[in-house]
């Protein structure tokens, strides 16, 4: 489908919708704990709704009422012998994969860009611990035997993804588990997240730096404990458009729901708005943002790469250039989103380059309509939405459907804020 976007400017205030990551990790915590846990979580989305049908055919229960979701651990199911479909979901299946080599196995299937997702690094470590897997990475694979407890030892510069995996996994072996990642790590604020959604769930990981290693142990005989209920925090990540947004309007933007202490990666939004010149104001609850004239900065992303195509449209606009930094993990997401977000812009009038694993911009005064794709990718659909905001003519977005992979109400939401939309097919 094809949403036609009108040059208006947003404003406003706006709920934080759940967080995805967080999401994810407290439903696997809580389908492989001692007793059923209710999590609070009012809105889903197609990863998310990827996680569930995997539990579920990994034996657990799990029913929803109202925005909660009653999660019966996998202890009290019954699995199922078809396959664990990820569909596009990269976190639903690196979670899921050790968990499941940890249980005594499965086959696992999913979209054909998932397949293309790296996914070796984690295979050679089960494997190296008693676990065999039929590809290197395509799908659909099948794991058999059952994954022993030892020292996993992982790049730092690949997915955090892989650590979370091994982390929500060791609890299930018998016997001490050591990951141990070579520094620097990348994304380690997503790896903080899952220590600390363990911890909710009754799980401690002794955190111990040296010999230029991070090593997360957990001992023998962990186990996880439901809390009995937990309530998925506001999502940072996608809460970044809008506040983003806030910073190109002269309206600016508020979300509520979202705690400046969180652990979520995507936080650094603040500061990165903070760096373009926007004025940030915060709450214990809230964030809210406006423009005061947008000036190009240097951000390194390495720890964050999933703000990119939120200030993306910063970038092309700020007076002066813009580099964005540590942007190598970029070219493994749902698109190659180095060419995904600088081709998107320049179809709009932007000056974006690609150097290396950077993007370089020269601002421009304003952005021009015109028709782009979303490549298949929810935030390069986001993110031209965003643009079109500041454009001096309507833009059309082809594919814009996918945000429904991470946020199905965004454009809902769009209109709330004073966004002009509408669909064509």
């Amino acid at each position: 489908m094809i949403a036609r976007i009108e040059p208006v400017a947003l404003g406003g205030t706006i709920p934080a919708i759940p967080s995805k990551s967080e999401a994810h990790r407290a439903l696997v915590c809580a389908a492989l704990s001692d007793a059923p846990t209710c999590i609070s979580c009012r809105t889903s989305s197609q990863d998310i709704d990827a996680t569930l049908s995997c539990l579920a055919a990994l034996g657990a229960r799990i029913g929803i009422d109202e925005g909660i979701y009653t999660v019966l651990p996998i202890g009290c199911g019954v699995r199922v012998a078809g396959p664990l479909d990820c569909h596009e979901s990269g976190s639903t299946l690196r979670f899921l994969l050790p968990v499941a080599a940890a249980l005594g196995g499965a086959c696992f299937q999913g979209a054909p860009r998932l397949s293309e997702r790296p996914l070796l690094p984690l295979i050679r470590a089960l494997r190296e611990h008693g676990v065999a897997i039929d590809t290197d990475g395509e799908l659909p694979l099948t794991v058999s035997g059952r994954l022993s407890a030892g020292t996993f030892a992982l790049p730092g510069n690949i997915s955090s993804q892989y650590v979370t995996g091994l982390l929500l996994a060791a609890p299930l072996l018998d016997g001490t588990t050591v990951i141990r990642v070579a520094e620097p790590v990348e994304s380690k604020p997503y790896i903080a997240l899952t220590l600390e959604v363990l911890h909710t769930f009754g799980i401690n990981a002794e955190i111990i730096h040296e010999d230029g290693c991070t090593s997360y142990t957990l001992r023998a005989q962990a186990a996880y404990r439901s809390p009995g209920s937990f309530e998925v925090g506001g999502d940072w990540s996608n809460a970044a458009f809008w506040l983003a947004a806030g910073a190109l309007s002269g309206t600016g933007v508020c979300v509520e729901g979202l705690s400046l202490s969180s652990k979520q990666a995507d936080r650094a939004i603040l500061g990165a708005l903070s760096l373009f010149g926007a004025r940030v104001m915060r709450t214990a609850h809230s964030a809210s943002t406006a423009h005061d004239g947008l000036r190009g900065a240097r951000i390194d992303v390495s720890s964050c790469p999933d703000l990119v195509p939120a200030i993306a449209p910063l970038a092309a606009l700020a007076e002066g250039r813009t580099v964005i930094a540590g942007a190598a993990r970029l070219r493994l997401k749902e698109s190659d989103r180095l060419a995904s977000i600088s081709g998107t812009l320049n179809a709009l009038g932007a000056r974006a380059s690609i150097i290396d694993d950077m993007l370089v911009f020269e601002g421009v005064d304003r952005l021009h309509g015109g028709e782009v794709d979303a490549a298949a990718d929810h935030r390069i659909a986001m993110m031209a939405a965003l643009a079109a905001t500041r454009a001096d003519g309507p833009v059309l977005i082809h594919g814009a459907e996918c945000t429904a992979k991470s946020y199905p109400g965004f454009f809902e939401d769009f209109a709330a804020l004073g966004g002009h939309m509408e669909w064509e097919v």
